[in-house]
């Protein structure tokens, strides 16, 4: 016990000195106060003053020490950061591209702010699951960031590192658009709706009751940008969808469908293969929700052809319901149709080569085509019909080909691709001449 007791003290003041000494600032204390004892009188004033001197050197030699390692250890951070900036992970770190993006000015902070009432993120929230819904599309992350580059009013929304939309909003107002049935006219700032390109007026929040008592269809500015940013993810459908999401898809599938997976990839078709026949789908907002379905028929067709878009049309068909519901919901597709010569004309036009097929038809027949149909769509648009053009099966894909690039905003169907109970409306025949 006695021993223990010693060793325990001496233990207790080893470590106490050892405190005491790590201080620098505690030896030059203690030496100033050494220093004050030597200059009482009556005191041997010598050995207190070389007690003074030893401390106050040995504190200052170790306060410089400390600094000195401090330094010494700044440096060394120094020299590691540089040495990090140049390592080429950084920089392939750098390469690395958001998804989608969100860029907004900085008057446009409270709309993303949850302390100042902005709910922008759970638009968002909301948006990826009604394309996951309506589309069958999972859209990735979306990242909003601040961009003092930007007007401070002005938002872009950028894919892959690239913008491909813009809008402005105005935060005090509301965005007032003319459905054709207003009566009264508001007072307004004149400009145009961002996601489908429609006139609308700017309007302060008092004439907010006004302008929808006068007929006016208003919103405020957070459903703007929400209904763009929807309206440019669907757009851009077949760009958002990559490899590793038909991957994540057919991997979620083939936990409740293995066979249905396990019989197609990558035994009759491959990963790039599939996603060039889904991106194809999107391309013309056609749901992939129901991926059973899809995998399914493809598995039936791929052994007769290896022919992406014959493929693709199969898979509309046998999506028919589904195409039936979106189209005509109702049971009556009002639509264009046409004209049997011009039907047999485009088949006759039809080259096919190994990057695909195409329409050779001569450029004035063209241009006639697409004058016809601009005309024909103009006087549906006039009766509050959405443009859609029905040929059969065989013609559908080349004539969506055709005018693909001068009108991509029309929808093309075929008989093959509605249910028989749907009642067919022609509004009007599209012809060569």
């Amino acid at each position: 016990m006695i021993v223990t007791r010693n060793t325990s003290e001496r233990n207790l003041g080893h470590d106490v000195a050892k405190q005491l000494l790590a201080q620098p600032r505690v030896l030059m204390i203690a030496g100033g106060l050494i220093l004050g004892l030597g200059l009482v009188p009556g005191l041997p004033h010598i050995p207190f003053f070389i007690l003074s001197s030893l401390l106050i050197s040995a504190g200052y030699l170790m306060n410089k020490q400390a600094e000195q390692a401090a330094q010494e250890q700044i440096s060394r951070q120094e020299e590691k950061e540089i040495e990090d900036v140049k390592k080429p992970e950084n920089v392939m770190g750098l390469l690395q591209v958001d998804p989608m993006e969100l860029e907004i000015g900085y008057s446009l902070i409270p709309l993303v702010d949850v302390n100042q009432g902005g709910d922008l993120l759970d638009r968002i929230v909301m948006i990826r699951r009604q394309c996951a819904l309506e589309l069958g599309l999972i859209v990735p992350t979306i990242r909003i960031r601040d961009n003092i580059q930007l007007k401070p009013n002005y938002y872009t929304i950028r894919l892959k590192g690239v913008e491909i939309a813009a809008g402005e909003v105005l935060l005090d107002h509301y965005l007032a658009m003319n459905p054709g049935s207003v009566f009264e006219e508001v007072e307004g700032i004149s400009t145009v709706e961002p996601a489908f390109g429609l006139p609308a007026l700017w309007i302060h929040e008092k004439n907010r009751e006004k302008a929808e008592l006068g007929g006016y269809t208003v919103v405020d500015p957070l459903s703007v940008i929400a209904t763009h940013l929807t309206e440019v993810i669907k757009s851009h459908a077949a760009d958002i969808l990559g490899r590793q999401d038909v991957q994540s898809l057919l991997d979620t599938i083939k936990q409740n469908y293995p066979a249905v997976v396990q019989d197609l990839v990558p035994q009759q078709l491959t990963l790039s293969e599939l996603h060039r026949i889904l991106t194809g789908l999107l391309r013309e907002r056609i749901s992939i929700r129901d991926m059973v379905t899809v995998l399914e028929t493809l598995a039936d067709y791929a052994p007769l052809t290896k022919d992406i878009e014959i493929l693709t049309e199969y898979v509309r068909q046998a999506l028919s319901r589904q195409i039936s519901k979106q189209f005509a919901p109702a049971g009556t597709l009002a639509a264009l149709a046409l004209d049997p010569g011009l039907e047999r004309m485009i088949g006759e036009a039809v080259q096919k080569t190994d990057q695909g097929s195409f329409v050779a038809l001569d450029p004035a027949v063209t241009g006639r085509i697409f004058s016809n149909l601009t005309e024909q769509i103009q006087n549906i648009g006039n009766m509050g019909y959405q443009p859609i053009v029905l040929c059969s099966p065989g013609i559908r894909l080349y004539f969506r080909k055709l005018i693909e690039r001068l009108a991509p905003h029309i929808t093309v169907l075929s008989y093959g691709e509605l249910e028989p109970k749907i009642e067919v409306q022609t509004l009007g025949m599209v012809k060569s001449a």
